[in-house]
């Protein structure tokens, strides 16, 4: 594996939130603080317009006033172009920002970019991660290895409880 671990590092809860600028789907620039004064969902995906990850996508969506109710802003972020973002954000009109993190360095930050396997292959990717951020920039949650299909209704239960 050499010594490329870079992104090995996972957060955990309260750890500071790394602080980041990126364009969203429409080339505005968005950082952490943008989304401070409520709590945010940050969560990271790999590829805009893959099944599974419009699946994930449309969960959230789809969920927005319960998360909005519970005090919860959500942020997805992708090693996508913003151009590819936009069309993904219009295609499933979603009511939240995604965001573009080309050079996945955020990905790297939030421990959401490392080793993966596929039928045996190993390579490094996008981890399928999800972050819970508090209103003050703490994390309360960092789930690693997410799946894309059940991981926002456990997310609500979470955070009812």
């Amino acid at each position: 594996m050499g010594n490329d671990s870079e992104a090995a590092l996972q957060l955990e809860q309260g750890q500071f939130a790394p602080d980041f600028v990126l364009p969203n789907q429409d080339g505005m620039m968005r950082s952490l603080e943008d989304y401070q004064g409520s709590g945010l969902i940050l969560y990271f995906f790999p590829a805009a317009a893959s099944p599974g990850c419009s699946k994930e996508a449309s969960d959230f969506d789809g969920n927005i006033q319960e998360f909005d109710a519970l005090g919860y802003q959500i942020v997805g972020i992708s090693p996508d172009k913003v151009k590819r973002l936009k069309g993904f954000h219009e295609v499933l009109q979603l009511k939240f920002d995604l965001l573009s993190d080309l050079s996945t360095a955020v990905h790297k930050q939030f421990g959401a970019y490392g080793d993966k396997s596929v039928f045996g292959r190993l390579y490094k990717g996008v981890l399928r991660s999800t972050m819970i951020i508090d209103k003050d920039g703490a994390i309360k949650h960092a789930m690693y290895g997410v799946k894309s299909t059940g991981h926002v209704e456990h997310l609500l239960e979470m955070l009812k409880s």
